[in-house]
């Protein structure tokens, strides 16, 4: 009888780190540049923000956006510049970067600052054009794409022990 509970608990506790790593980081908002709003997420799977640096120019918006996350996340510029709010699974917040406002800025996710959940902006000062729009969508999409591919490799182990586990106990 121990040993079933064991193998139940070990089962269920197997198929919850599988459904944990299966969930979405974020609706997917597909590298939706403008020239004037360029969108940050976040990649829960590796807590961090996605894409975790931005250069744009001055008169350019930053939009933090995540929707359906499991844990609660927030955008909070270390010189108090901008601020996402209390840290929530939904955030929709932008700020613009009005002309004089060309700096380097930093900003954290309070609730997951520890584990390095940071960002940084860049922002030019202003000279009448907006950045390359093509070279915005590669560079974002090769980040979401490194960061499925990590979460996919994780999953692929927690999978296999089910199946070997599934294989041995319940034949």
């Amino acid at each position: 009888m121990i040993k079933s509970i064991k193998s139940k608990f070990f089962l269920t506790l197997m198929l919850g780190i599988c459904f944990l790593g299966f969930q979405s980081t974020s609706v997917a908002v597909e590298s939706e540049f403008s020239n004037d709003t360029v969108i940050i997420t976040v990649d829960s799977t590796n807590l961090q923000f996605s894409p975790s640096e931005v250069t744009i120019n001055e008169g350019q918006t930053v939009r933090f956006f995540w929707s359906g996350e499991f844990l609660d996340h927030n955008a909070i510029d270390s010189n108090g510049l901008f601020d996402t709010g209390d840290p929530n699974t939904e955030v929709d917040y932008s700020f613009t970067f009005d002309k004089g406002t060309n700096s380097t800025y930093s900003f954290i996710c309070e609730p997951h600052e520890a584990l390095n959940m940071v960002g940084t902006i860049v922002v030019n000062p202003f000279n009448g054009t907006a950045p390359s729009e093509t070279n915005q969508t590669a560079d974002v999409m090769h980040v979401t794409n490194e960061s499925s591919n990590l979460m996919y490799g994780f999953l692929a182990i927690p999978t296999l022990a089910i199946i070997v586990f599934v294989s041995r106990y319940f034949k």
